[in-house]
């Protein structure tokens, strides 16, 4: 295919991220500042290959990875651009100069921040260019996780929004276009407000932190795993949908009070015990292994039988 993408940053999210162009049938290029690079990028297309071989008819067109030696090189015949470099909110702006300067006049413009806005991006950018400059920020690891949350900022054009979204859908996405910015977005919003909770129940002796992760794999994780939170509610509220759930046990829910909470380090120290006497003083290969096959095999059951099924 002629279509180019450019990715800058080869940590675990700009791998990931161009190993789904390349798995999606586009020419890709990445750059990044790291010593190994060469080696990182041979890995890549080898795993790519590999995979195609074995999935042989999702793949009637196979695009490939290459190694750019600047940034410039990377982007200059690129129509998207995924920046996964640190996020750093002094750096990104300049690195966002230096792609604009180098990169055709109608690239689209993305960061794979998780906190960083556009605006803050490209708040120095002609409005030429900050017009093409988005969020598109997925949940890692990106060439498994279906979500990419596209985020403008008031001077991103809508074309580019739409554009963004096309792309990522012709890479097997399922992108989901915000309104407006808002800071850390949805997901993440929506994951610090779980994160917090759970802490505040560990630390507060009500339940154990492995108990915890029980509950959740096995009743909320497992149900949204095929519904959203709106449609849970609705679904569960009977004839009357999300408004019988609400008569039902919304006030009853209005009224459940908040734990103490407490974030340090010092507050944090029962939590810490716990997780790391649960599953190891550092995050395993195996853990990492495990969870992503059990995620394939869940996308490969609702890809099956659909999310809308009447039991």
């Amino acid at each position: 295919m002629s279509f180019c993408a450019a990715v800058i940053g080869a940590g675990t999210i700009g791998r990931s991220f161009a190993w789904l162009f390349a798995r999606s049938g586009y020419q890709v290029q990445v750059f990044d500042p790291r010593p190994d690079l060469a080696e990182v990028v041979a890995k890549l297309q080898a795993d790519v290959s590999a995979d195609a071989a074995a999935h042989e008819m999702l793949a009637p067109e196979l695009g490939s990875i290459s190694l750019a030696e600047s940034v410039e090189a990377a982007v200059a015949q690129a129509s998207f651009v995924q920046e996964s470099g640190p996020e750093d909110p002094w750096a990104k702006p300049k690195l966002f100069a230096q792609i604009a300067a180098a990169a055709p006049t109608d690239a689209i413009l993305a960061t794979s921040s998780s906190t960083i806005p556009a605006s803050l991006i490209a708040r120095h950018l002609p409005p030429e260019v900050a017009a093409r400059v988005i969020v598109g920020h997925p949940f890692n690891p990106p060439h498994l996780m279906p979500l990419v949350e596209v985020v403008p900022a008031p001077a991103t054009s809508s074309e580019t929004v739409e554009r963004a979204l096309e792309f990522y859908r012709s890479c097997g996405r399922e992108p989901v276009a915000l309104n407006r910015e808002v800071r850390g977005f949805v997901g993440n919003r929506l994951q610090n407000a779980l994160m917090k909770e759970a802490i505040a129940l560990v630390s507060n002796g009500v339940i154990s932190a492995p108990d915890l992760d029980a509950v959740m794999k096995n009743s909320l994780g497992l149900r949204w795993s095929a519904v959203g939170q709106f449609e849970a509610m609705h679904l569960g509220g009977g004839e009357k949908g999300i408004r019988g759930f609400m008569d039902h046990i919304g006030t009853s829910f209005a009224e459940i009070g908040q734990l103490p909470l407490d974030l340090s380090d010092e507050g944090m120290t029962e939590v810490y015990t716990q997780v790391e006497q649960a599953y190891g003083q550092t995050p395993s290969p195996a853990g990492a292994e495990a969870r992503d096959r059990a995620q394939r095999a869940v996308l490969d059951a609702r890809d099956k039988g659909g999310t809308h099924e009447e039991e």
